[in-house]
C-alpha cells in the first residue's frame, strides 16, 4: 500500500516514521507546506517527497494520512474524499462545530472512509477498561475520572491557533468517556484557572481545567486537565462501578509519587510527552487505519464520533464563561 502523509510537524514526524515500519505499506510520500523540511523527513526515512497536495493525490496513493495544522484539516479531507482516497486525519476534524457539520455534509454520501485520530481507543489500558465496563464486571459505573495532564505547556503561538484547553486538550476525555461508557453527555459544569504563563490569558484560554459531565444514563464523570505537570505526562481513566474499579494509566511510569511512607510504587520514570505515552497506541491506530483504506474494516472513529467529543468541548467553553451548567443540547446544530 502506497501512503501519502501531509504534514510533517511533531505529531506528523511521528506518524512518518510508524508508517514505514508497518506492515502492508510498501511507500510512503510526504508534502507539507515547509517542502524542505518534508524532503528532510522522508529523506531520513527513504520516503519520496511531493511538491503539493494536489501532486501527492495524483501520485496513485491508496491512502492519505493529514497531520497539518487545524485549519487546514477541513479541506484536507474533502479533497481526500473527493480523490477516492480513504483518509485518516489527526482530531480535530475543523477548528469549530460549524466547520465539522460543513465536513460531514460534504462528504455525506460518499462510500471513501474517514478516521479520526483519537488514539487513546486504540491504548491497550483503555481497550481493557472499555471491556470491564461493557462486559458488566464493574457492576453499574457510578463515577468516571478523566485526567489529562501535560508535562510542560505548548508555545504561545500553538495555544493562540488550539481553540482552547477544551477543545484542544479534554476533547480526548471526551471522546474517551463516550467510547468506553457507551453513553452520551448530556449536561456540562466547567471552570478553569491561570497560574502559569501570560500568553494563556492573553489568548482567551486557561492553563488548568475541570469539568463535570452527566451522562444520559445518571453516571458522572470528572474530567481535570492541565498544561503545567514538570512530575510528568499524566493521562488516566478510573472507572468506579457498583461491583469493581479499574484504572488505565495505573502503572510504573505514572506521573504520580505515593505519600505513603515506605511505598514505591510507581517506580518510574515518568513519561513525559504524548509520543512516549501513547507510541504504542499511536502505531495500532494507524495499523487499523491500515486495515481501514485496505477494505477490510469500517472506519473506528468517525467524523460523527469527533463532532460529539466537540459539541461537549464547545458545552464546556460556555459553561466557563458562563460559570453555571449548560446543556449539550444547546451546542446541537
Amino acid at each position: 500500500m502506497r501512503i501519502g502523509l501531509i504534514g510533517v510537524g511533531r505529531i506528523g514526524v511521528f506518524h512518518a516514521s510508524t508508517l514505514r515500519g508497518l506492515p502492508g505499506v510498501d511507500s510512503l510520500i510526504i508534502t507539507d507546506a515547509d517542502l524542505d523540511r518534508a524532503r528532510e523527513v522522508a529523506g531520513r526515512l527513504g520516503a519520496q517527497t511531493a511538491g503539493s497536495v494536489t501532486e501527492l493525490l495524483g501520485a496513485g496513493v491508496d491512502a492519505v494520512v493529514i497531520a497539518a495544522v487545524t485549519d487546514a484539516h477541513p479541506e484536507l479531507i474533502k479533497r481526500g474524499v473527493r480523490a477516492g482516497v480513504p483518509v485518516f486525519c489527526e482530531k480535530p476534524v475543523a477548528p469549530d462545530v460549524e466547520g465539522t457539520l460543513d465536513v460531514i455534509k460534504s462528504t455525506n454520501g460518499s462510500a471513501v472512509p474517514v478516521q479520526i485520530g483519537f488514539q487513546r481507543r486504540f491504548d491497550a489500558g483503555f481497550r481493557a477498561a472499555r471491556e470491564a465496563a461493557r462486559s458488566g464486571s464493574l457492576g453499574w459505573l457510578h463515577t468516571i475520572r478523566s485526567t489529562t495532564f501535560d508535562a510542560a505547556p505548548p508555545s504561545a503561538g500553538y495555544i493562540l491557533g488550539s481553540g482552547g484547553i477544551f477543545r484542544d486538550c479534554a476533547v480526548h476525555d471526551f471522546d474517551v468517556i463516550r467510547w468506553v461508557s457507551g453513553r452520551e453527555v448530556e449536561q456540562v459544569y466547567a471552570t478553569g484557572a491561570n497560574r502559569g504563563e501570560e500568553f494563556f490569558r492573553a489568548a482567551g484560554d486557561v492553563d488548568t481545567a475541570s469539568a463535570a459531565l452527566t451522562l444520559d444514563d445518571g453516571t458522572m464523570a470528572v474530567v481535570s486537565c492541565g498544561r503545567y505537570n514538570d512530575e510528568g505526562h499524566d493521562v488516566r481513566l478510573e472507572l468506579l462501578g457498583s461491583a469493581g474499579s479499574i484504572c488505565a494509566g495505573l502503572d510504573d511510569r505514572m506521573a504520580l509519587r505515593s505519600a505513603e511512607p515506605g511505598e514505591s510504587f510507581p517506580a518510574g520514570p515518568a513519561h513525559r510527552d504524548f509520543w512516549g505515552r501513547f507510541g504504542d497506541a499511536y502505531a495500532a491506530e494507524l495499523a487499523a487505519f491500515v486495515d481501514v483504506a485496505a477494505g477490510r474494516t469500517a472506519s473506528p472513529c468517525t467524523l460523527e464520533d469527533a463532532l460529539e467529543a466537540f459539541y461537549v468541548a464547545e458545552a464546556c467553553e460556555l459553561s466557563r464563561h458562563r460559570r453555571q451548567p449548560v446543556p449539550v443540547a444547546e451546542v446541537r446544530r
